[in-house]
């Protein structure tokens, strides 16, 4: 089977059963880590490269011709979510909980991450502004990072 065949497999199969619904996630390094983890073992598989081998991963990513990673993609596609929410009628549930902040006191210790600061958070790691969303074109480039 060729390279290109494996790595559509693993992108169609195992990444989108990996990341289900992960518009919504906040993620942690911990999680981060495992993911790529998991990412990983499916490229080194698909590859034939054993960890006995110790080839870096960065050499195995460029030998199946994968330099984007799952995390990367997650972000996107959370950025991509902001968007389409930000734009919809002020009406839609999506956009009502997007906004809705739930009263009274929080727990005592250090504020859990929260969805809307993680996307502030990648919005200012790509230079994005918080009103670019209203034109489509644009954030999608944002995004993307081709701007």
């Amino acid at each position: 089977m060729s390279n290109h065949t494996k790595k559509r497999i693993l992108k169609s199969v195992v990444e989108s059963i990996m990341t289900y619904g992960a518009e919504g996630w906040t993620l942690v390094e911990g999680q981060k880590t495992k993911i790529l983890a998991v990412e990983m073992d499916g490229i080194r598989r698909s590859a034939r490269v054993s960890r006995l081998e110790r080839r870096r991963n960065e050499e195995v990513r460029q030998m199946m011709d994968m330099e984007e990673t799952v995390v990367e993609r997650i972000e996107r596609r959370a950025l991509q979510w902001y968007g389409h929410v930000r734009r919809m009628e002020d009406d839609r549930w999506p956009k009502t909980l997007l906004e809705w902040s739930p009263s009274g006191r929080r727990k005592r210790g250090r504020p859990r991450t929260t969805w809307r600061g993680e996307i502030h958070r990648l919005m200012n790691d790509r230079g994005l502004e918080e009103d670019e969303w209203r034109d489509r074109q644009e954030w999608r480039m944002g995004i993307q990072g081709n701007r």
